[in-house]
């Protein structure tokens, strides 16, 4: 039986790739500061700690592990990022978090590392054109991310890779680009767009409006849960190092995004563009390289996943009204 460790199994996508590798047949123990805010994620063992400790991280790797998932960060949404007042906090964590897994992984022997970096570590000048933004893996330097978070991300990798030259750990490195699904944060500041639109409309009162910020243009992909975990288990399992996009090609401005998810309501609200953080004008993901090296790419057309979170989001939100 091979043994995996999940750092970050307390957050949305850790939670879903503790269940996917128990699925086939992997023994798990996941770590985080906390534990799963809606109980996703079935890990044989849980451990509560600060990998920014690395007497936590030498700990938790106790017992041996085939596997390891490095998806802990200090992260949310615009409205947490973009700000510019957690800089020093998203800064601080995330590196220690990498700088102390890697290491004390490589010091105890475990065979292969997966670092979750982000679309977000993308220069800004190839984003501001909403209707053409670059996001080829080859397209990171000259270096330029719009966020703090994004240069931390860029950071971590080339950590990543200089441990697999020097050291002769397998790193695997895979750039998310905007993941949601089920099981995630949907309130409280750091949820991202899809789980943020989805609130309001649920919130909003037919004939009512929802705010967006920025004018709406602004153009992103969205990837639904389940095929990210799928392309992050076909990354472990190739001879591919990465980094490699993990992300929906399909494109929409978030004006249309909020339509879609308002025709789902099947209500009858309007949208109100204000000024708020919103980060670069475009961005899609490229997915020639992963087809070229995994033989495949994301496909579930974004109208199909984001039913289902909206669904689910709406279950939450009803049980809240019910314990008012």
């Amino acid at each position: 039986m091979k043994k995996a460790l999940v750092c970050g199994a307390g957050g949305f996508i850790g939670g879903h790739l503790v269940n996917r590798l128990k699925s086939e047949g992997y023994w798990v123990r996941g770590v985080d500061i906390k534990h799963n805010e809606y109980k996703n994620g079935n890990a044989d063992e849980f451990i509560i700690g600060d990998l920014t400790d690395p007497l936590v991280c030498k700990q938790v790797l106790e017992g041996g592990f085939d596997e390891v998932y490095q998806l802990a960060a200090d992260m949310g949404g615009a409205g947490y990022i973009f700000t510019g007042e957690n800089d020093a906090a998203v800064m601080h964590n995330s590196v220690l978090c990498n700088v102390n897994m890697l290491h004390e992984s490589q010091k105890a022997g475990v065979k292969k590392i997966f670092y979750s970096s982000s679309a977000c570590m993308y220069p800004e000048y190839n984003q501001n054109e909403p209707e053409n933004p670059k996001c080829s893996e080859e397209s990171a330097y000259p270096a330029a991310p719009d966020s703090e978070y994004g240069w931390e991300k860029l950071f971590s990798e080339r950590l990543y890779l200089t441990y697999q030259r020097n050291l002769g750990i397998q790193v695997k490195i895979a750039r998310f680009h905007n993941i949601f699904g089920p099981q995630g944060t949907w309130k409280g500041g750091r949820e991202k767009a899809p789980a943020a639109i989805c609130r309001k409309v649920i919130e909003a009162e037919d004939g009512g409006s929802i705010q967006i910020w920025g004018d709406g243009k602004q153009t992103r992909s969205f990837l639904f849960i389940d095929e990210c975990i799928e392309g992050v288990r076909r990354l472990m399992e190739s001879d591919f190092s990465g980094p490699v996009n993990i992300g929906s090609e399909e494109m929409i401005s978030i004006n249309d995004f909020a339509r879609m998810i308002i025709g789902i309501s099947g209500k009858n609200v309007s949208i109100n563009n204000i000024p708020g953080p919103q980060g670069v004008r475009g961005r899609n993901s490229d997915n020639a390289l992963i087809q070229e090296k995994l033989g495949w790419a994301p496909s579930l057309p974004l109208k199909d996943g984001i039913a289902k979170t909206y669904n689910w989001i709406a279950q939450q939100a009803a049980k809240e009204v019910e314990l008012v």
